[in-house]
């Protein structure tokens, strides 16, 4: 693959490629052979991204002589159960796919949580590739090794952990993507940046100044250099704590708030706006524990708000979001975890945090 970057993620039992090129997608077949996989594989997708993306993926699969069955789920993350699970299993078995078989993720965060799951447990366990093709599958859910699928109570309760054999991202898949889908996935790509990479985010704030509201404006935030800076924040940090022990909680910065208006959305809300509006809780929570300052916290929000993600939200009460968040898996107890930023490339896991204080931050999100 020519200008590719490379990333190598390591973790307990050994360690696993990223790749990182325009038109990787064409070299799946060939990379998957040195790897020294043969014979028949799956490859889960939908049908809408399988008509964009399925093609390149196929046919290299087959130039390097595999077997190849395609698998479509459908669309929507009301469909991440164990009911579409347990149809991928039957689809396995027809395929005649066995504990050397690869199963292959080409998909954004949906497709590639409940392929993982289904790898992770299918003759348990088999060979599983990540191909992410939206923005936030990219910058987070690609990467770390976390699967799972929801049920009614809670998002994620069902889940393993299932490193990949290797993750290839081609940035050529994001020219595909509506402007709703660029900006959730901005919303995690924002996250990172907070998190661990305060160069990154100064960059994201020069470039959205450009901005004009056009889809095509959103490329020039997502070029393989930040791309490679914003997989590289998570990389580091599931390295340190692949089984999220501990320092790995720093990535659900927002994601405390944002589960909960998914729950109570019933999943009709994207990942990336839930995540976008808990960013803006988080920041204005920490401001209000005195934990950051008012600078930091404008300047997440001002950033958002330039790329028109959503900072609001009017659907819910307070206190219904409060008795939402006690269903997330990441509840200690009684005690919820709120991830808040105290500078720009610095957060922190705060455990003891009142409810009164979070309500009145719910309260300030209503228009």
């Amino acid at each position: 693959m020519a200008t590719m970057n490379k990333i190598i993620v390591k973790h307990p039992s050994g360690s696993y490629p990223i790749y990182l090129a325009d038109h990787a997608l064409a070299q799946t077949g060939e990379q998957l052979a040195i790897l020294g996989y043969r014979g028949r594989c799956a490859v889960v997708t939908n049908e809408t991204i399988g008509q964009h993306h399925a093609a390149p993926v196929l046919a290299s699969l087959q130039a390097a002589g595999f077997e190849v069955n395609r698998i479509d789920l459908p669309d929507g993350e009301q469909f991440k159960t164990l009911e579409t699970v347990a149809g991928l299993y039957d689809q396995f078995v027809t395929a005649k796919l066995d504990r050397h078989s690869s199963i292959i993720a080409l998909g954004g965060g949906v497709i590639g949580d409940m392929t993982g799951f289904a790898a992770a447990t299918y003759l348990r366990g088999v060979p599983f590739v990540q191909i992410p093709t939206t923005l936030l599958a990219i910058v987070d859910s690609s990467v770390g090794g976390k699967t799972g699928v929801d049920l009614p109570h809670g998002k994620n309760l069902v889940g393993a952990f299932k490193q990949p054999e290797m993750v290839i991202i081609d940035p050529q898949v994001l020219t595909t993507l509506p402007k709703v889908e660029f900006c959730a996935g901005l919303a995690e790509m924002i996250k990172n940046a907070i998190i661990g990479a305060p160069e990154l985010f100064a960059t994201l704030e020069s470039r959205s100044l450009e901005y004009t509201g056009k889809c095509e404006d959103f490329l020039c935030l997502t070029t393989s250099d930040l791309l490679t800076e914003a997989v590289q924040v998570k990389v580091r940090i599931v390295e340190a704590d692949p089984f999220e022990q501990g320092r790995r909680a720093v990535l659900n910065l927002g994601h405390t708030f944002a589960h909960a208006f998914e729950r109570l959305a019933t999943y009709s809300m994207r990942h990336g706006e839930a995540v976008s509006i808990g960013l803006v809780c988080a920041a204005r929570l920490a401001v209000r524990l005195g934990h950051c300052s008012t600078e930091t916290a404008e300047r997440i929000i001002a950033l958002l708000q330039r790329l028109e993600m959503p900072t609001k939200l009017s659907a819910y009460a307070p206190l219904m979001v409060w008795e939402a968040m006690f269903t997330d898996k990441k509840r200690q107890g009684d005690t919820i975890p709120f991830i808040l930023p105290r500078a720009i490339g610095q957060v922190d896991i705060f455990k003891d945090v009142a409810q009164a204080d979070v309500l009145a931050i719910l309260e300030k999100q209503r228009p």
